[in-house]
C-alpha cells in the first residue's frame, strides 16, 4: 500500500516570518505602512505604495469578501487530487488588501463572488498553519 502523498508546503523566508508566525497562534497579520498607513499583502521590505520602509505587522480583521475563485476537479498536485473537488479564491479583507486561499467548510455551491468569508485556521504541519477561509454564514 502506498503511503499518503505530502503536503506541498510554502518555504518561509525572513521577510515573511511573521505572517507564518502569526498563522501558527491563529492570527492573521498583514504589513502597515508606518508613513502613509496603507496595508499591504503579500510582504514586502519597502511600501509599494509610498515606498516607505517602515513597515509593521498588524492584525487583520480576517474578515472579507470573495473577490474571485474557482472550482478545482482535479488536484493540483498528488496530495490535492483526493480532496477534489474544493474551492481556491481571491480573498478581499476589510483592510483592502487580497490573498490567495481555500474557502473550506462550506458547500461548493453556495461558494459566490462578493460573499462574506472569516479566515480559519489549518495546521498543515509541525511549523505551517494555513489562513484559509469559509463563508461567514457557515456552520463552524
Amino acid at each position: 500500500m502506498n503511503a499518503p502523498a505530502p503536503r506541498p508546503l510554502p518555504a518561509p523566508t525572513d521577510l515573511a516570518a511573521p505572517y507564518w508566525a502569526a498563522a501558527r497562534r491563529g492570527q492573521l497579520v498583514i504589513q502597515r505602512c508606518a508613513h502613509c498607513q496603507r496595508h499591504q499583502f503579500y510582504p514586502r521590505s519597502f511600501c509599494m505604495h509610498c515606498m516607505g520602509e517602515t513597515l509593521d505587522w498588524v492584525q487583520a480583521s480576517g474578515l472579507g469578501r470573495i473577490y474571485t475563485f474557482t472550482v478545482n476537479r482535479r488536484g493540483a498536485n498528488a496530495f490535492m487530487a483526493g480532496r477534489t473537488p474544493y474551492a481556491v479564491a481571491i480573498v478581499e479583507l476589510e483592510e483592502g488588501v487580497r490573498l490567495m486561499a481555500n474557502i473550506v467548510d462550506s458547500r461548493l455551491e453556495d461558494i459566490a463572488i462578493d460573499k462574506p468569508v472569516k479566515v480559519v485556521f489549518e495546521a498543515a504541519s509541525d511549523d505551517i498553519t494555513l489562513p484559509q477561509f469559509r463563508l461567514a454564514d457557515a456552520a463552524p
